[in-house]
């Protein structure tokens, strides 16, 4: 079934993928520039600037907030090191998309764990923060560190002897927002769910393609269920988006790649429709309470059961039987189903 991106070209996969687009693969969404003149990690489109909620938090139903165009945070945060109280060393803390890219001034998890050395056991947490450049007072000793960005994250020993250090961690994460439309028409959130998976859909060659398939089909989903709206935050990399519109079989797979200190935005197009299934005694008449319905492919293959008076499923575009059984007796009537094409189907009870 045909799939695909809005997006802008990286020419030599672009290129690629548009190939394979017409074989009803996928197309690649593009990640947006980081906001050259603003300090919040991702900008949107329209140069709209947004700050990163919570991994698969839903945004909020109120009106955004105006933009925020602070310059961003290029130089080093902690120009001077803080004292601290007798007896401990000052760690200041910073995190960047790259060794070369901005610091990442929002949406940071640090945790400071006590090394143990050769020691088995878990660490033992020694400090926590939730702020971009955070400051840790600690005894002097040696230490992981740990920086949380969504789902991306950095690790690095530090040694802590008489003087405050300055540590900055390279968290090669980005963001990515995903929606549903059908045509022109936007798909209602909370009838798109997507699943996200760490590597390519597109690895269909030969034995190796094969199993990768079989390794994928047995590996969770990095993420699950996020609705269309969400921001993910990810590490950097390429993966593969499940979309499921309804609970049909509209299901498409997708490729996508994420990049340090980007964001992509990415709209899947499915396909399909929703069909209104209805028993009649005559066409435009009552439907006929308690019914129980099918939807089968032309080959018999179960798509949905139902039961009432006016059940509805989102199908992919195609060629459908629906069978409904009501007193003992069976009805069917063939239908096709066309992208965009929201209708009534009825069964004549006859």
């Amino acid at each position: 079934m045909p799939t695909g991106f809005r997006s802008v070209a990286i020419d030599g996969l672009c290129r690629r993928l548009q190939r394979l687009a017409g074989a009803g693969l996928i197309l690649l969404a593009v990640p947006a520039e980081l906001a050259a003149q603003n300090s919040l990690p991702f900008s949107g489109p329209g140069g709209t600037v947004f700050a990163p909620p919570p991994v698969l938090t839903p945004p909020p139903a109120t009106a955004p907030a105006a933009p925020r165009t602070t310059a961003q945070v290029t130089r080093e945060p902690h120009a001077t090191i803080p004292a601290v109280a007798s007896g401990k060393v000052a760690l200041a803390l910073s995190a960047r998309f790259a060794a070369d890219g901005p610091y990442i001034p929002r949406a940071l998890h640090w945790r400071v764990f006590a090394a143990k050395g050769e020691a088995a056991g878990p660490l033992t947490l020694a400090a926590e923060a939730a702020e971009a450049y955070p400051v840790f007072a600690l005894p002097p000793g040696d230490y992981v560190v740990i920086a949380a960005y969504g789902l991306a994250s950095a690790t690095a020993r530090v040694s802590l002897q008489g003087e405050g250090k300055r540590e900055t961690l390279i968290v090669p994460g980005g963001g990515l927002r995903l929606q549903g439309r059908v045509g022109e028409t936007a798909i209602p959130a909370h009838k798109l769910k997507f699943d996200v998976f760490e590597g390519s859909f597109l690895q269909r060659a030969g034995t190796a393609g094969a199993r990768a398939r079989a390794s994928r089909a047995d590996r969770p989903p990095v993420v699950r269920n996020a609705s269309a709206g969400d921001l993910v935050l990810l590490p950097a990399g390429i993966y593969y988006i499940q979309s499921v519109y309804g609970e049909g079989n509209a299901v498409i797979q997708a490729d996508v790649r994420i990049e340090p200190g980007r964001l992509t935005d990415a709209t899947v197009q499915h396909r399909a429709a929703q069909i209104t299934l209805k028993l009649v005694n005559n066409s435009g008449g009552e439907a006929i309470a308690n019914t129980a319905w099918s939807v089968l492919t032309p080959g018999g293959d179960s798509i949905k059961e139902s039961i009432g008076a006016f059940p509805s499923v989102v199908l992919a575009e195609g060629e459908y039987v629906a069978v409904a059984r009501h007193d003992g007796k069976i009805y069917q009537q063939n239908f096709k189903c066309l992208a965009g094409n929201d209708r009534e189907i009825e069964v004549l009870a006859r």
